[in-house]
């Protein structure tokens, strides 16, 4: 749509942060108030729509974006949400290690062990490591604590944690990123690893290296989304 609005300001509610185009109240496409939990996360919205040329393109406004499934999407069904989420447990990339070669497998070990002994001392629970695509089973007590802690988190987090385990396949990764402060650009490049090998071996064409920075950016942006949650 045309750009309808001269600025775009914060402005403190009942409810949350409020983002008021030329002093009208912005809402979701749930008509409910596009109200957000800290002062960080309302200025990185309002900026979204500060930076729209003539057109208003939602597609250049991924907080805004995320913002809006935490209220009309994640909000009204949070346990049910974080339990979808939680649910990368069971076949957590991490967990699922190449058989060959050895170099390929080296280089799982090495980035993807740290991440596991991470999780394990952070939450106290124990993984099960295969190799090959035959699934093994989690410990079911480890299920259990992993859903507990996703389920804790508020729909704004949930919001930005869904796109980091969607994306990289992992619970672990994503976790790492929101509740350890480990590197998302790190992370990425770990959750890519298999990619990577392909590349290195094969070869990749324009249209995948593209789709590959695309969700590399995406990646980065639901970390950053999730960092201005924080008050």
């Amino acid at each position: 749509m045309k750009r309808f609005y001269q600025d775009a300001a914060v402005v403190a509610g009942e409810s949350g942060f409020e983002i008021h185009l030329d002093g009208r109240p912005v809402r979701t496409p749930a008509r409910e108030p596009l109200a957000l939990p800290t002062h960080r996360l309302a200025e990185a919205v309002a900026e979204e729509w500060r930076a729209q040329g003539d057109v208003v393109d939602p597609r250049s406004m991924p907080f805004t974006g995320l913002a809006n499934g935490a209220i009309d999407q994640i909000a009204p069904n949070r346990e049910s949400f974080a339990a979808g989420i939680a649910r990368y447990a069971e076949s957590d990339l991490l967990c699922y290690r190449a058989e060959g070669p050895t170099e390929l497998v080296v280089r799982e070990s090495a980035a993807w062990d740290p991440l596991l002994e991470w999780a394990m001392a952070r939450y106290d629970v124990a993984f099960r490591v295969t190799q090959g695509i035959i699934p093994v089973a989690q410990p079911d007590e480890t299920l259990a604590r992993l859903t507990a802690v996703v389920t804790a988190f508020d729909p704004f987090t949930l919001a930005g944690l869904s796109t980091l385990v969607t994306l990289s396949g992992s619970l672990v990764c994503g976790l790492a990123v929101v509740e350890g402060g480990h590197d998302a650009d790190l992370i990425w490049t770990a959750a890519e690893i298999d990619e990577a090998w392909e590349v290195e071996q094969w070869g990749e064409d324009k249209e995948a290296a593209a789709r590959s920075a695309q969700r590399r950016h995406e990646f980065a942006m639901a970390r950053a989304f999730c960092e201005t949650t924080r008050a």
